[in-house]
C-alpha cells in the first residue's frame, strides 16, 4: 500500500493510492490531521486496514509534497564515489559525510512543476531516495538502524547551483528556494532491507538517462547515515533523511545542462515508485 497527501476541491487529504485514484482516509482518523501525525503515531498499518474495504473517493486530485509539514529534513551530500570524483579536487572518500538542512517549503509534489526563480537560472536536479524515521532513537547502531525506518519515498533535490557558492562553506541558500525540488509521490512502508540494499535509482530528463546507480555503492550507506546523524541529534518519527544522489547532475556536464521551462524530470526506484516533475519560471 502507498500513502499520499493530496488536494481535491480545495481540500487537503491523506489517503491510500490505487491505480483507479485516491481513497481518502483523513476523516477516518480525526486524531491524526496529517500524514506526518500518522507516521509519528506509528499507524501506517492502520491506514492499510481502513483502506481495505473502501472504494476510491477521488479521481480528480493533485499531489502535494508527501509530508508538507515535515519538521526536519536532512540531506546527505556527495555520497557516491563517482559523484565525489566529479569535483576533480583529487580528494579521496571523506572520513565523515556532508550534511545540510532543507525545509519543506522548498519542495512540491509529484506531477507539479519545479520553479526556476528569476534571480538565477542554474536550477539543477538530483535524484535521491528518502527515508522517513518511524522510531525515536539516539546513538543508533548500524545493526539496529533499519528498525527505525517507517517508510520510503523519492526526492528531486533541486538546487540553484550558483547560490550554493555564495559563502565559503554554506550551501543552504542554494538548497531552499521555494518549490525548487520535489518529494513524493507517496510513502511506501519499509518492510524489507532489500527495498534499500538492492535499490537502483535512475533519473531521466526529457527521457534521457542522466543518473543511474545502485544504493549499495554509497560511500556512506543508509545504516551509517542513521548511526552518524543520531550521534548528535535524537532522530524522531517524521524526520526525513535525503540519502544522496549519484553522478550525472546537470552542473557536471561541460557545458552545464541546467533545467529550463518545459523540461520533465523523472526519478524512479523499483519498489518505491516514479517521481515526475515539469519545470516553470516563477511568476513575479
Amino acid at each position: 500500500m502507498k500513502y499520499a497527501t493530496y488536494t481535491s476541491g480545495g481540500e487537503t487529504f491523506f489517503g491510500a493510492v490505487t491505480d483507479a485514484g485516491m481513497i481518502a482516509l483523513s476523516s477516518d482518523f480525526p486524531q491524526w490531521p496529517t500524514l506526518l501525525d500518522v507516521v509519528q503515531a506509528g499507524a501506517l498499518d492502520q491506514l492499510a486496514e481502513a483502506a481495505a474495504d473502501k472504494e476510491v473517493t477521488h479521481t480528480d486530485f493533485q499531489y502535494e509534497m508527501v509530508m508538507p509539514n515535515a519538521p526536519r529534513i536532512l540531506c546527505v551530500g556527495v555520497n557516491f564515489p563517482d559523484r565525489n570524483a566529479e569535483y576533480k579536487d583529487g580528494s579521496a572518500q571523506p572520513k565523515y559525510m556532508s550534511l545540510f538542512p532543507r525545509f519543506a517549503s522548498g519542495f512540491t509534489g509529484h506531477e507539479r512543476n519545479l520553479v526556476r526563480p528569476p534571480e538565477n537560472h542554474t536550477l539543477d536536479y538530483e535524484g535521491e531516495v528518502v527515508i522517513v524515521i518511524g522510531k525515536e532513537g539516539r546513538r543508533i547502531s548500524q545493526e539496529d538502524a533499519y528498525d527505525h525506518i517507517a517508510a520510503l519515498t523519492l526526492c528531486n533535490e533541486g538546487t540553484i547551483r550558483d547560490w550554493v557558492r555564495h559563502a565559503k562553506f554554506n550551501v543552504t541558500q542554494g538548497k531552499n528556494w521555494d518549490s525548487s525540488g520535489a518529494i513524493g509521490p507517496w510513502l511506501v512502508p519499509f518492510t524489507d532491507a532489500k527495498q534499500l540494499d538492492d535499490a537502483r535509482i535512475v533519473t531521466r530528463v526529457n527521457g534521457e538517462v542522466r543518473q543511474d546507480d545502485v544504493l549499495s555503492r554509497m560511500m556512506f550507506p543508509i545504516r551509517r547515515e542513521i548511526e552518524y546523524i543520531s550521534t548528535f541529534m535524537t532522530l524522531k518519527p517524521g524526520d526525513m533523511i535525503v540519502t544522496g544522489t549519484p553522478t550525472g547532475a546537470g552542473a557536471r556536464f561541460d557545458p552545464p545542462r541546467y533545467l529550463k521551462p518545459g523540461d520533465v524530470v523523472e526519478i524512479e526506484v523499483e519498489g518505491i515508485g516514479l517521481l515526475r516533475n515539469g519545470v516553470e519560471d516563477e511568476v513575479v
